[in-house]
């Protein structure tokens, strides 16, 4: 079975469901040891959202505009840069917008990426630290572009001042970033924290953004607000408290915990950077985010974006559309064709649910041999990319009945034009070296003999990606 032969062919963008066809897709995507149950209301708030739902990510996209540069906190992790384009991590951004800036900003890019469902503001600061930008942002875009969903990251020191604010403009998610619940870990973190005209250093600091934390996450809650809880996972100093951190969440109220990597390359200048603070390798991290699932929803396809992100997850198109390339362009709204737009990927949505209840049906046998596999897709949840054409490779765990999203791993592209080349392949092997196999739609005769020989099976094929990895895990077992 090809997406040809069953019509699956994915859709260059996408549209807000019905909540038959949100209901059809089946649950939130959110991987978890254990299955949580969502009533149909739930399902559809975030059936569209690609961070809080790990199938929406497939298909549709977010942007964030940076309109917020001061913050009020200082983190180990953290060095806002302005100039660095080729990041991909939280925090950094090419250029600050004013709010009129970013609500053409917005106008623009829906018109020419339909299938943007979300606009968030996340920094480059924090959001709460610059009240008046980022709700006048907001209002901005609530006014002209009434489809899009608002989303906002924050720290969480000020939430509780601006939760009525907050439900006001109907910004139905919020993503507080959570590294600790003990505020004597928490020093090993944060040095300073700004509140109320004042800063605090050291424990005293970290205490108060605890407290505020907590209530902030409580009055979401009340609210009836959805909040992810972001955690950087940094060895050594919160990885084993983590789970502590992830159970009282969910007992206040979080929807989805989002566990990451400290990101400390000694070129990007943090404090864990400079001294020489290592980040999890990927089977620490799983090894983490497995222990913390259960009845807590864990988000696993996080790609800790820019502050000025635009496109799906996976993808950064910031650069197309910086304040000089679009100054001129039309602030056009056609909410007809993103509505048209949307409905397509919703209608392909549903093919690829039934040719995945096929896949199942057929494969109901699960066997008791675990094996990972890495993925190189497009997006639309196929194999649907050349290798040497990725810029990352998802990875699934495939255990002959089941086949469950466990993270990505970020790649140099293989494809330079006959530059750097050989070393390119060898960190490519080297970052998928625990998948049994690389799912994609071609691959070279020379890469194809080294993953072979580092005894990576590379299979082509363009379908749906729980089909391609149900059938080579049979092949693999036997």
């Amino acid at each position: 079975m090809s997406p040809q032969s069953t019509g699956l062919v994915s859709p260059l963008v996408t549209e807000p469901s019905s909540a038959s066809a949100k209901a059809k897709s089946g649950g939130c995507g959110c991987s978890s040891s254990a299955t949580v149950e969502m009533d149909e209301k739930l399902k559809e708030r975030i059936a569209t959202h690609p961070c809080y739902s790990e199938e929406a990510h497939h298909h549709y996209a977010r942007m964030h505009v940076a309109v917020a540069p001061a913050c009020n906190i200082q983190c180990n992790y953290c060095n806002r840069k302005y100039d660095c384009a080729n990041e991909s991590r939280p925090g950094v951004v090419s250029e600050v917008l004013t709010p009129e800036e970013a609500a053409h900003k917005v106008l623009v890019i829906a018109s020419k990426i339909p299938q943007l469902s979300v606009v968030g503001i996340a920094g480059p600061g924090d959001p709460l630290a610059n009240p008046e930008k980022t709700f006048r942002t907001f209002e901005l875009i609530a006014d002209s572009a009434p489809d899009i969903k608002l989303c906002l990251s924050t720290n969480g020191l000020m939430l509780p001042e601006y939760i009525d604010k907050i439900k006001q403009l109907n910004i139905d998610h919020v993503t507080i970033t959570i590294n600790m619940v003990d505020p004597e870990i928490g020093a090993m973190i944060y040095p300073w924290v700004h509140y109320k005209r004042k800063r605090y250093r050291g424990i005293e600091g970290v205490r108060i953004l605890h407290e505020k934390q907590m209530e902030g996450l409580q009055a979401l809650k009340e609210a009836d607000i959805l909040c992810k809880v972001n955690s950087v996972m940094i060895p050594g100093v919160n990885d084993q408290h983590l789970p502590e951190v992830n159970k009282m969440i969910q007992q206040y109220g979080a929807f989805l915990h989002n566990i990451m990597p400290l990101i400390s390359a000694p070129e990007h200048g943090t404090h864990f950077g400079l001294t020489g603070q290592r980040g999890p390798t990927p089977s620490e991290l799983k090894e983490l985010q497995d222990k913390c699932s259960g009845k807590m929803k864990m988000m696993r396809h996080c790609r800790q974006c820019r502050a000025d992100a635009v496109g799906l997850l996976g993808e950064d198109r910031s650069q197309e559309f910086t304040k000089a390339k679009i100054a001129d362009s039309p602030a056009v709204y056609d909410l007809e064709k993103r509505q048209e737009v949307h409905a397509g990927i919703e209608k392909f949505r549903e093919e690829l649910q039934l040719a995945k209840q096929t896949v199942e049906t057929n494969h109901s046998q699960s066997h008791s041999q675990k094996i990972l596999v890495a993925v190189a897709t497009k997006g639309g949840g196929l194999v649907n990319q050349h290798f040497g054409h990725a810029k990352e490779f998802q990875v699934y765990e495939v255990d002959g009945k089941e086949v469950k999203y466990v993270g990505h791993r970020r790649v140099d592209l293989y494809c330079q034009g006959g530059y750097g080349e050989k070393a390119t392949l060898e960190h490519i092997i080297q970052a998928i070296a625990d998948c049994k196999a690389v799912l994609v739609a071609k691959v070279g005769e020379e890469p194809k003999g080294k993953l072979q020989a580092a005894g990576i099976q590379p299979v082509e094929a363009y379908d749906v990606i729980e089909k391609v990895a149900l059938e080579f895990h049979a092949q693999y077992v036997k």
